[in-house]
């Protein structure tokens, strides 16, 4: 009998032990890294979780913007990061691109991580100056087809999304364009509002308010359908290229061996604030899609997206050292 008591005993501390991290957390300023350069979707969705988490724990949750070599500078920190739960990655879809794209990586996207929670999604967006005569997809075909390597295009970064976008679109339309690789959406579309690139590829929400001032034209869309912000913009797929389909997702990490019961809070608190009525019309607003999940559902999508993503890049032949 006192071999049970004992037991149970040993037991009920070994749960207090493993509960009490999460109860005293948080009680300092948290960092959440973002590998893309300030301004930016991913920068404008992580910065509305910050501000909301910021209010819910009465805990600064500060963004620090790390941008370089398509998201890798910055996911590299937050994977070396002490696992305590004070730092954590907002991560785009690349992070399951890079895991094929590169041929090495300094950390693993996998086993170096613990998947949190989903966060968004949004479209990409195939955006041109307004000095570019042409304002649909078969007007920019015959415009490049004539102009063979004179037309420059840019994207957030080398291995994104976008630039896979583009990439997939000249193979398409045979279209000879020069890729300007950015540190992010913002300097990106920046240049693009200067002419100093002619397209872009970007997520919607990065474009969303110059195409609607009418500073940038919208060509197409690389979602299954239009998008319910920007209904006039034809997606490329119905443009004569059915097929192709492209989306960018967000979520947050943590650095693996953070404890399983602060990963379950974070996740909590993360879900609770993107499908609060006010903050998912915010972002649904701006183009982005509000997606939410439990850390182990993150996890298995995460899984089928670099197994969906190695397939992809395997058959396009494309490489980054």
């Amino acid at each position: 009998m006192r071999k049970i008591s004992r037991f149970v005993a040993g037991w009920a501390l070994a749960v207090l032990a493993a509960a009490a991290p999460a109860q005293e957390y948080p009680n300092k300023t948290i960092r959440l890294i973002v590998p893309f350069a300030a301004g930016g979707p991913t920068d404008v969705i992580a910065r509305t979780v910050a501000q909301k988490l910021t209010e819910s724990w009465g805990q600064p949750v500060v963004i620090d913007n790390r941008g370089g070599v398509g998201g890798n500078l910055g996911t590299d920190i937050a994977a070396k990061a002490a696992p305590d739960g004070y730092t954590l990655a907002m991560v785009i879809v690349s992070h399951a691109i890079n895991a094929s794209l590169y041929s090495k990586l300094p950390y693993d996207p996998v086993k170096d991580f613990a998947p949190v929670s989903l966060a968004g999604a949004a479209t990409i967006v195939l955006i041109a100056h307004p000095g570019v005569q042409a304002k649909t997809i078969k007007e920019l075909i015959a415009l490049g087809k004539s102009n063979p390597g004179k037309m420059s295009w840019g994207s957030p970064g080398t291995g994104t999304p976008h630039h896979l976008a583009g990439e997939m679109f000249k193979t398409l339309t045979k279209i000879d364009m020069v890729h300007i690789p950015y540190k992010g959406a913002a300097p990106a579309v920046v240049d693009l509002l200067g002419g100093q690139v002619a397209l872009a590829f970007v997520s919607l929400p990065a474009a969303l308010p110059h195409i609607k001032a009418g500073k940038l034209t919208a060509l197409g869309i690389s979602g299954p359908q239009r998008s319910a912000v920007a209904p006039e913009v034809p997606t490329i797929a119905e443009s004569g290229f059915p097929g192709y389909e492209l989306e960018n997702w967000y979520g947050v990490l943590a650095p693996a061996g953070t404890p399983r019961a602060i990963v379950n809070k974070v996740n909590g608190e993360i879900v609770k604030i993107l499908t609060t009525q006010d903050v998912k019309e915010r972002l649904n607003a701006q183009g982005f899609e509000v997606r939410t999940s439990t850390p182990a559902q993150f996890a298995a999508y995460l899984q089928s997206e670099i197994v969906k993503w190695a397939k992809i890049i395997k058959d396009s032949g494309a490489k980054v050292e």
